[in-house]
């Protein structure tokens, strides 16, 4: 597993880009240093930059870690998760997965709806499900798929709204891992989750340059 700090220059850039170097699966990606709050800053993986083959061969690699859990169904977070979730879903041969909003739209309503607070926003949201698709998740088994865990409280809220409705989560996957709270937040539901990869946060060190932290939290 690569994991390295960068620093990139070239045409058009007024300053340097600071970039950390990590693998997804079997990819090498450079993700981007974003600072999130005055002693922290994350390394920010933004999947549909990266191209639809990366999406592809990223996918197929992560439903190969989810496919002994025989989910029946798909689920993930709009809008990052929407191309990971078609692309497990057909890497697993199913035909089709249900995506929870965290935008009001006009046909899903205040039924099914959990509230999620996320590290990359910072602003307090919702999980919404459209109720149109309730039914066909009672009682089946239910994969959640998302490009990062991190906090864990957005994947948390998802499984609060799955298991609300009767579905059965039996795996979480994940392009990546982010330092450790996710673990702490989701208690026993944290055995569930397989990954690709991991990343740490970062502190600001006393010389002012960026040390991993693979414990704290955001």
């Amino acid at each position: 597993m690569i994991h390295e700090m960068r620093t990139q220059t070239g045409p058009g850039r007024g300053t340097a880009a600071r970039t950390y170097r990590t693998t997804i699966g079997s990819q090498a990606v450079d993700l981007p240093l974003v600072q999130v709050a005055p002693d922290v800053t994350i390394a920010l993986l933004v999947c549909v930059d990266y191209g639809v083959a990366f999406s592809e061969r990223a996918g197929r690699e992560l439903a190969g870690l989810l496919a002994d859990t025989r989910p029946e169904h798909v689920v993930s977070v709009a809008t990052m998760g929407i191309p990971l979730a078609i692309e497990v879903t057909r890497a697993l041969g199913l035909d089709d997965y249900v995506i929870l909003y965290k935008t009001p739209k006009i046909h899903l309503g205040d039924t099914w709806v959990e509230p999620v607070r996320s590290i990359t926003t910072g602003a307090d949201q919702s999980l919404r499900l459209d109720p149109a698709r309730v039914e066909m998740l009672k009682g089946r088994r239910v994969a959640v798929v998302d490009d990062v865990v991190s906090t864990g409280a957005s994947l948390r809220a998802s499984l609060q709204l799955l298991r609300r409705v009767g579905a059965e989560p039996v795996v979480v996957g994940a392009f990546l891992t982010e330092g450790q709270q996710w673990r702490r937040v989701l208690g026993e539901d944290a055995e569930m989750v397989r990954a690709l990869g991991a990343i740490p946060l970062f502190r600001t060190g006393p010389d002012g340059s960026l040390v991993e932290d693979w414990l704290g939290d955001a």
